[in-house]
Parts: structure tokens; C-alpha cells; sequence
């Protein structure tokens, strides 16, 4: 071999080959290109962050969706189940009162007529019963009152039209309920009070007990009155503690008793209420002082134990200790307008012995 081709040999050798430009080529790029990778790449990366979103919001969308349906279901399981109640409820009001009636003798209660709808007709309550909607009208506009409130029903006007026509009676304690003659004023026993869906029945208990306790107080005003006449006529002192006294008793228990005829005139006496009270006036009125104390009390403090001494030593609970909790809750302590018209009525008791004595002398309270 010569010279000329071993030296052409280590020039081919020194060279570089294709593939080598290729890759040094692709070392080094350019700073246009590099920034569209990055940017290529950024979008890329947001693109899936995106869809990651996307796909959680629709799973909590789809959870969301699955809870309001499971609320819509138990809110509409809870609804049947008022309303069945609620029916349960009034049909056992309903048969209570036909089988009170009929014990009483009194007339068969129609069928459908405790509904309490504000659009169904105006059952006749003790008021006069219902009055047609053209009579209404010209009755409102000749008392120079609006014919129509705004959402106001047929019942509702009603209302209003008696709110505006009913008398409101003479008395120690002004009230819209008519009273009843001193003959009539005999309440029914305690097991035989109207049902809530009986508003005739109810309405006349409630003008009976307003009449009776109206009778008390003014008695009880004469007898102060004629006291005063008389001491005034043996010219004794007329400010003495003891006059003072019965009259500020006197005045506030008629003070007192005025919540206890707004709820008469509204019926809105609950039956744990209405019913001892019934009782007590029941007994009064048959000058059963004892037994009619004794309905007050179980009415003010209850018949619930109270603890008295230890009731816990050591790990074990004591035989008595459940009757703690059991029995019934007096209602002295339910709030103040309670606890003054429950004494008040207390303070009539009192004075109706001395008015009316009972016969048996075991009947006074002490």
C-alpha cells in the first residue's frame, strides 16, 4: 500500500459518519423549539388535571344526586306517615265522640264534619253558623269594613264579621262569650268533655265555666262592698291589713283570670288543663270544697314523686327510684300566666265555701 492511500484511509477515518451529525445535531436546538415543547407539555399536564376535575365533579354530582333522591324519599315516607297518623288520630277523636254522644243522647255527629279546611263550609259552632258569601259582603260593607282581605278565606271573613259584631258582656271580666242563666251553668263530668272537633260542645263548656267564675267574682265584689258598708257603718276602720288585704286578693285574682278568659274565647285551653279545671268547677258547684282542692293540687303540683333524702348509694339504683320520673307533671310551674290564673282560681274556691257552705261540714277546706 502507498503512501497517498494509507493516508486517505485515516482521513475516512477521522471523519464523522452520518449518524453522529444526526445525533449532535439533536443535542443542540433551539430556544423556539424548546419553548414550544414546554408549552406543549404545560398544556398536556392541564389537560389531564382538567379531566381529573371534570370526573370528580360529575361523581360528586352523581353522590349529590343520590342523597337529595334518598332525602326526597324519607321526607316523603315521613309525610305518609303524619298523615296516617294524623287520620288515626282524628278517627279516634271522631268515634270517642259519637260513642260520647250517644251515651249522652245526644244527636248522631254527621259524618265529614270535622274537616278543618279554610275552603269547606262553616259548621255551626254556638255562633250562628255559617252566613252565605252575598249576605257576608253586604254585611261587612254596611259596618263600612273592607269585603275582602287580602288571602283571606270564606272562613276567615267570617271570623272577622263576628270579631266585629259580637257584644262584649258586662262583668267583672269583660268578655265576648254570651253567658249562661245560673240553672245551666252545671258542667258535665270530666270524662264527658267535648272533643276538640266538637266546637258547639266546647264553646258552650266554655260559656259556662266564663259564666261561673263571672258569678264568683262578683259575688265576691258584693260581699267586700257590703263589709265595707258595714264597717263603715259601725265606724271602724276601713284601712286595716285584713280589708286591704281581701280587696287586693279580690282584684288581683279578677286581674289574674283575664289570659284564662282570652283562652275560653279563643278555645284554646289544652285538655290537660281544660279537664281538671272542669273537675274542680264540677266539684264547687256541688260544694265538694275537699274534693275540688284536691283536683287543684293534682292540677298545680302533679302527682309525680319527689326526692326526698338519698335516692343513689353506690353502683346500684334504689327499688323506688323510676317512680322519680313517673306519674304526672303539675303545671304551677309551666309559666307565670298559668301559675296566676291555677291560684286564682284557688282563691274563688275559698270564697265559695263561704258563700255557698256545703252541707256536709267534712267538705271545708282547711
Amino acid at each position: 500500500m502507498d503512501f497517498a492511500a494509507l493516508m486517505a484511509a485515516e482521513i475516512a477515518k477521522s471523519k464523522p459518519s452520518s449518524d453522529s451529525k444526526s445525533s449532535t445535531s439533536k443535542k443542540y436546538i433551539s430556544k423556539r423549539q424548546a419553548e414550544a415543547d414546554r408549552e406543549a407539555a404545560y398544556l398536556a399536564e392541564q389537560a389531564a388535571l382538567e379531566a381529573k376535575r371534570q370526573a370528580r365533579a360529575a361523581e360528586k354530582r352523581k353522590r349529590e344526586e343520590e342523597e337529595a333522591e334518598e332525602q326526597a324519599q324519607y321526607e316523603e315516607k315521613r309525610r305518609r306517615l303524619a298523615e296516617e297518623t294524623r287520620r288515626h288520630r282524628e278517627d279516634k277523636a271522631e268515634a270517642e265522640e259519637r260513642a260520647r254522644r250517644k251515651r249522652l243522647g245526644l244527636p248522631e255527629l254527621p259524618k265529614g264534619g270535622s274537616q278543618d279546611s279554610d275552603d269547606a263550609d262553616v259548621e255551626d259552632d254556638g255562633l250562628g253558623g255559617d252566613v252565605p258569601d252575598e249576605d257576608l259582603v253586604e254585611k261587612l260593607r254596611g259596618l263600612g269594613e273592607p269585603v275582602k282581605l287580602f288571602g283571606e278565606s270564606h272562613r276567615g271573613r267570617l271570623k272577622r264579621y263576628r270579631r266585629l259584631t259580637t257584644v262584649v258582656t258586662d262583668g267583672p271580666i269583660p268578655t265576648t262569650l254570651q253567658p249562661v242563666e245560673e240553672k245551666d251553668m252545671k258542667v258535665c263530668d270530666p270524662e264527658d268533655v267535648p272533643a276538640a272537633t266538637d266546637k258547639a260542645g266546647r264553646h258552650y263548656l266554655f260559656r259556662q265555666l266564663a259564666s261561673y267564675f263571672s258569678m264568683v267574682l262578683r259575688e265576691w265584689e258584693i260581699a267586700l262592698a257590703r263589709e265595707q258598708l258595714a264597717n263603715k257603718d259601725r265606724e271602724q276602720d276601713q284601712t286595716s291589713y285584713a280589708s286591704k288585704a281581701a280587696i287586693n286578693a279580690m282584684v288581683s285574682s279578677r286581674e289574674n283570670m283575664r289570659p284564662l278568659f282570652r283562652k275560653f274565647e279563643k278555645a284554646d285551653v289544652p285538655d290537660d288543663i281544660l279537664k281538671p279545671v272542669v273537675e274542680i268547677v264540677k266539684a264547687a258547684q256541688e260544694r265538694r270544697y275537699v274534693d275540688a282542692n284536691d283536683g287543684y293540687l293534682r292540677l298545680s303540683i302533679g302527682k309525680a314523686a319527689w326526692p326526698i333524702g338519698v335516692t343513689m348509694v353506690g353502683i346500684h339504683e334504689r327499688s323506688a327510684r323510676e317512680k322519680l320520673h313517673d306519674g304526672e307533671r303539675g303545671h304551677v310551674m309551666g309559666d307565670e300566666l298559668t301559675r296566676k290564673y291555677l291560684q286564682s282560681i284557688k282563691r274563688c274556691l275559698t270564697f265559695a265555701q263561704v258563700r255557698w257552705p256545703p252541707s256536709d261540714i267534712r267538705q271545708l277546706m282547711g
